[in-house]
């Protein structure tokens, strides 16, 4: 029976405590510096960066030119007598002041959603909704000016 406790019963469970000449275990942690994240081989940088970075202005500069291209080629076809297409900009197309206000807002909201995607660690989104939306505005305007 004493074999039958001495095996069940960790080895801890018998002990009568450190020896008086022992040392006692102590944990140190040594500080870690931080480590930055470098850019990309591919001069890509996706890391952490400045959210006004020279990719970020030229991205936001294309998105202002092309919502200003699509806005001309709008308001043209507009004139003309042609019919908006997109529906929530047919709610502001009545006048152009209206459809100023929608392209100006739409590119103010591209700046806004990337500097979300930036704040929330979301670096290549950053980038792609600037991306996406000049693909967008050119498309239309390609549009636009085909079917006039």
């Amino acid at each position: 029976m004493v074999i039958a406790v001495s095996v069940v019963l960790p080895s801890t469970a018998f002990a009568q405590g450190p020896l008086p000449d022992a040392p006692e275990p102590s944990i140190e942690f040594a500080p870690v510096a931080a480590n930055p994240i470098a850019p990309s081989p591919s001069g890509d940088n996706f890391g952490e960066h400045r959210f006004w970075d020279m990719q970020n202005i030229a991205l936001f500069t294309a998105v202002g030119a092309s919502s200003g291209v699509d806005f001309a080629v709008t308001r043209s076809n507009l004139q003309s007598g042609g019919k908006e297409l997109n529906p929530v900009v047919r709610l502001f197309g009545r006048s152009t002041q209206g459809l100023a206000v929608n392209f100006c807002g739409e590119t103010i909201g591209v700046i806004g959603i990337s500097y979300f995607f930036h704040k929330t660690g979301h670096h290549k989104l950053e980038r792609m909704v600037s991306t996406v939306n000049i693909g967008i505005s050119v498309g239309a305007a390609s549009y636009g000016m085909t079917h006039r």
